[in-house]
């Protein structure tokens, strides 16, 4: 099993940028494929960006190429999401989740964090 835990998230104003982290637990991070999601209010879950386990391939949703960055660094057990150029409609609940089976939009997650506010103000 995994644990993860969000942060980074907070008020910014639009064109600002922001970095989330999400930490996992355990010794088998590099086990997993991670990817990140967001939640805006009254909208269903969307996913934003996915990174293979060794990190060395990565995908995004179309809206958020170019604007959001995935990362991870697998010797401190941490996945990241560099988003710059940050508009009002970024405003969500950022959840990093875990996958055994890839790390694309319809990849089967198996844990997922808490999740992280982050809010845009115009």
């Amino acid at each position: 099993q995994v644990q993860l835990v969000e942060s980074g998230g907070g008020l910014v104003q639009a064109g600002g940028s922001l970095r989330l982290s999400c930490a996992a637990s355990g010794r088998t991070f590099r086990s997993y494929a991670m990817g990140w999601f967001r939640q805006a209010p009254g909208k269903e879950r969307e996913f934003v960006a996915g990174i293979s386990w060794s990190g060395g391939s990565t995908t995004y949703a179309s809206s958020m190429k170019g604007r959001f960055t995935i990362s991870r660094d697998n010797a401190k057990n941490t996945v990241y999401l560099q988003m710059d150029s940050l508009k009002p409609e970024d405003t969500a609940v950022y959840y990093c989740a875990a996958s055994t089976t890839g790390w694309g939009p319809l990849s089967e997650y198996d844990y997922w964090g808490q999740g992280t506010q982050v809010t845009l103000s115009s």
